[in-house]
């Protein structure tokens, strides 16, 4: 017998007993009785054959997942999986594995109380697609910021909307890129608008104070889970996640030492530690087996696209005037690894498109306060600090002759398409490229910042005016949401940029390199 199978065996033999019930799958005790599901489920990193199944309990109970490739599941198949305890928050999660490729699964996800073994919960239904092994139509959707400046689950408006608006497009996944929360956002119960109604949220303490504690920021997570919206696209649309600032604060950076009245706890590092601890319990990514919190990864979805996740907030260097000369500990954005794990993935990848999930804009010039900046670009002029990592990049990315790269974006809270050309740039040695911008799902809007000519980049299309007043609320409808869809026959890529009732304000087909447009 191989090792792997005796392993199985006796973990099999060890969790059999947990799981025969002293009565028939319980969904014969009261509610009362039976953990909670109430938070829903989700699925992510569908890639490969695999998929994480997430869910979150009320007690310590095991997650057990059952699949099939049909709505009346018949043959369903059965995974136990970890125990959902304290130290997780009850949170759990289960990699489902040897997926069927190009299928729709159906899965559900209950509880088992590990106090009474014969109490389950009532099973949380969804499903999803995998990525098929022939080329075949791809679409998916993306944006970020959720429950920012003061705008949170308004009910009586409807809730976080976007969510359902995404869900109707019935995309293959959903990259989030980034602000999943906003942990120093407190929210007030009524906003005044400027037509002198109320906006009214709903406030839990975890939302009444800037997140300090692992609490609070758990806190922030199950905060947006209690949106109906929210829950019903998290079971249908599988989520490609990465993180920004707000899950942690503003602008933050891991040296940072705070002078903000509001926190007890004056460590960024810290705050950044226990604001990614809550992240990973809360959200299906598929950790590295070498770094267990690292974010940035490659979700492959067949041989039509590669997405590449960034994470440019867990290697960076202090914002600061960004215009070292030289690239060095201080002017890090990916930082070294990252860097060249992204250049060796593109130069690697045999995807006929490559989507880079940056959750922040490259040529948009984002300050922090009056003499630093916050993202890559520092003001017209040749490529200096955070910039020479990414005309590294592009410079790689022409040498080595890797094609048919589009970036998406958000974090800027509005939405815009931009164009890279070198004929119109101080740095010279890339080939010309898009980048997308989307969001807010759910938060502010605000006018587009300036742009940066360092890499050449050309406004195509922005969907608020420049000089529109800030924070505008999501009752004003200017919220946003990105959509790529690749043809498998054309292999054309559509990119659009769309508004909160799905309206197409914006659309441009691009043909891989070496074919013609259909």
């Amino acid at each position: 017998m191989k090792r792997r199978d005796l392993l199985s065996r006796a973990l099999s033999a060890a969790v059999a007993p947990l799981l025969t019930p002293r009565r028939a799958p319980a969904f014969v005790t009261a509610d009362a009785a039976r953990p909670s599901v109430e938070w829903g489920a989700a699925v992510g990193d569908v890639t490969g054959g695999r998929a994480l199944v997430w869910s979150r309990t009320d007690r310590p109970a095991r997650l057990v997942v059952e699949y099939a490739t049909t709505a009346a599941f018949r043959d369903p198949r059965r995974v136990i999986g970890p125990a959902a305890l304290e130290d997780s928050d009850f949170t759990a999660r289960v990699d489902l594995e040897g997926l069927p490729a190009g299928q729709r699964i159906f899965y559900r996800a209950r509880f088992q109380d590990l106090t009474d073994l014969g109490a389950w919960s009532v099973p949380v239904n969804g499903s999803f697609a995998t990525p098929s092994e022939a080329p075949r139509d791809v679409s998916f959707v993306w944006g970020a910021d959720v429950v920012g400046q003061g705008w949170g689950i308004n009910r009586e408006w409807g809730g976080l909307r976007m969510f359902e608006t995404m869900r109707r497009e019935r995309p293959d996944f959903f990259v989030h890129g980034g602000d999943a929360i906003y942990a120093d956002n407190p929210l007030a119960e009524e906003v005044k608008l400027d037509d002198g109604t109320l906006w009214r949220n709903l406030v839990t303490p975890a939302k009444s104070k800037v997140a300090e504690s692992l609490a609070e920021f758990r806190g922030n997570f199950l905060y947006n889970l209690m949106d109906e919206n929210l829950r019903r696209f998290n079971a249908e649309v599988p989520i490609v996640a990465q993180w920004d600032d707000h899950e942690v604060r503003n602008n933050w950076f891991p040296t940072q030492v705070l002078d903000d009245p509001r926190y007890r706890v004056k460590s960024v590092a810290l705050l950044a530690a226990r604001a990614k601890r809550a992240m990973l319990e809360y959200t299906p990514i598929r950790l590295s087996a070498s770094d267990s919190e690292r974010v940035f990864r490659k979700v492959a979805y067949g041989p039509t696209l590669d997405v590449f996740v960034l994470d440019l907030r867990s290697y960076r260097g202090p914002n600061s005037p960004n215009r070292q000369p030289v690239m060095a500990g201080d002017t890090a954005l990916l930082g070294p690894t990252q860097l060249g794990w992204l250049q060796a993935e593109l130069r690697a990848s045999k995807a006929a498109w490559k989507v880079v999930a940056s959750d922040m804009p490259l040529g948009l010039v984002v300050k922090d306060g009056p003499a630093a900046f916050e993202a890559v670009a520092n003001g017209n002029g040749p490529a200096l600090g955070r910039e020479l990592e990414i005309a590294a990049l592009l410079a790689s990315l022409q040498k080595d002759r890797v094609r048919n790269v589009v970036w998406i974006t958000a974090d800027v809270h509005y939405a815009a398409a931009h164009h890279f050309d070198a004929r119109r740039a101080r740095f010279a040695d890339f080939e010309p490229f898009w980048e997308f911008v989307a969001g807010p799902l759910h938060a502010g809007t605000f006018a587009p910042p300036a742009l940066d000519d360092t890499f050449g980049p050309e406004v195509r299309f922005q969907a608020v005016p420049p000089d529109l007043k800030p924070n505008r609320p999501p009752s004003e409808g200017l919220q946003f949401y990105g959509r790529i869809r690749i043809d498998a026959r054309s292999l054309v890529l559509s990119a659009s940029l769309h508004d909160l009732e799905g309206r197409r304000l914006f659309e441009v087909d691009l043909a891989p390199a070496g074919r013609p447009p259909a």
